[in-house]
């Protein structure tokens, strides 16, 4: 059983050196090491999951190809420019509430220059609003209807006897993640020196390379015109949404076959791909386009990492349940929430909050551990902020031209972890609370 989860445990770290799609792929070795030498029966594919991925990132790469996804990027702009001195609190709830829009945080690329530069130019130092606006970004994915993490967490609960809805989800972690994302802004307000105060800052200052360098350049896309069929293509994307939160909140709208309602995830992909033909046929969307941009192309690599890493997990979680069941059994019945502290580490190594729910709620399940408890800590879901290794903490890194967004000399000292904890650790206690209050 060691020799197992140490062959798991090296394939997640080996992997993880090589980004998501070297994840899952390496994940095949741990798989095929456990299935061919150990002789584990191969455990299940998250199949279910990977298909609503599927339509959910062609969906929103056919917005982002059409023109959409700029207007939104301009219309959080207009908010963080007319109100510059806010930006530390502004600044995260736009790249909060965009990935709950498009189920992805990797729309905080447009979006992270345009605050780096208010930011700078309004004298604030960059770093309170960059890192915590890249927290947030992340942060908004189990708030989302059509994240992975938030399907995978309504299905596989359905499995297990806990039938809980997309919305009841959603009520239940935007309220949480909301606060935890203030509470982070506001211990980010004052964080760091000012730049008139800060030496390194000043002493860079005096170079007029350097100063032309964080001065001279002006980035926005106020100047980009938008298109009429982009407009279209957003009011097409937020109809789909409300489309599935619809037939969530009324599944007696939805057909019946052999006595059972069509289930949720068929309607989740019904509707994505529906909405993105819609995009194709009236927006003048090209397919080409959109499988070239960065939100297809980003979902398509977590596709393959949950891919790996969650049959990889059940296969081996799968073999060992009777020993673990016994083993833990006593624990987690004394102290149920204690499942967040495992959330936690394994997104810490494997990168993907919807490659954790998918891999270890039903091992969560399983130890007994009531589907309202899980849904409490479904924030603790996301640890990758504690090693800067996430493309979106290294592009914010890259993009903060002031250079005081940083990763420390001790790697663990960087400029995320402050917020992630904050935000992540105020988001599983609050959203404890609402699921002890209303189940």
């Amino acid at each position: 059983m060691i020799a197992g989860l140490f062959v798991v445990l090296l394939a997640l770290y080996v992997g993880s050196r090589y980004g998501s799609l070297g994840l899952g792929a390496i994940s095949g070795i741990g798989l095929a090491v456990l299935v061919f030498g150990f002789g584990m029966k191969p455990g299940t594919p998250p199949t279910d999951v990977i298909y609503i991925i599927v339509a959910a990132i062609t969906c929103a790469g056919m917005l982002q190809a059409s023109g959409g996804m700029d207007w939104l990027i301009q219309l959080a702009e207009k908010l963080l420019r007319r109100h510059p001195d806010r930006i530390t609190f502004f600044a995260p709830l736009c790249t909060f509430f965009l990935t709950i829009l498009v189920g992805t945080g990797h729309v905080v690329y447009t979006l992270m220059p345009i605050i780096c530069e208010i930011s700078l130019k309004k004298g604030i130092r960059p770093e309170r609003p960059c890192a915590v606006a890249s927290v947030a970004s992340q942060v908004g994915i189990t708030c989302s209807p059509i994240a992975a993490a938030v399907v995978a967490f309504t299905t596989i609960s359905a499995d297990n006897g806990f039938d809980v809805t997309i919305p009841q989800v959603l009520m239940v972690t935007i309220p949480a993640c909301l606060i935890g994302i203030l509470a982070a802004a506001a211990c980010s307000y004052k964080r760091g020196l000012d730049l008139d105060k800060d030496p390194k800052f000043q002493e860079r200052l005096k170079d007029p390379e350097t100063y032309q360098f964080m001065y001279g350049n002006s980035q926005s896309v106020l100047g980009k015109e938008i298109p009429k069929h982009a407009k279209i293509s957003v009011f097409i994307f937020l109809a789909a949404i409300l489309f599935i939160v619809l037939f969530a909140i009324f599944p007696g709208l939805l057909p019946e076959y052999d006595g059972k309602k069509l289930k949720m995830n068929l309607v989740i992909q019904i509707v994505m791909l529906t909405a993105a033909a819609f995009m194709i046929i009236f927006c003048k969307t090209k397919p080409k386009k959109a499988v070239e941009g960065m939100v297809w192309q980003s979902g398509m690599v977590a596709v393959v990492a949950i891919y790996g890493i969650a049959w990889l997990a059940d296969t081996y979680f799968g073999h060992y349940m009777p020993v673990m069941q016994e083993a833990l059994g006593g624990i987690v019945a004394k102290y149920p929430w204690a499942i967040a502290f495992v959330f936690f580490a394994v997104s810490v190594l494997i990168n993907s909050q919807g490659a954790v729910v998918v891999a270890m709620l039903p091992l969560a399940y399983s130890l007994g551990i009531p589907g309202p408890v899980l849904l409490g800590v479904l924030p603790a879901v996301y640890g990758y902020f504690f090693i800067p290794n996430y493309p979106s903490d290294i592009a914010t890194v890259n993009f903060d031209r002031s250079r005081t967004t940083v990763i420390g000399k001790y790697l663990l000292n960087h400029s995320f972890m402050m917020p992630g904890l904050v935000s992540v650790i105020t988001s599983t206690v609050i959203a404890s609370i609402i699921t002890s209050i209303f189940w």
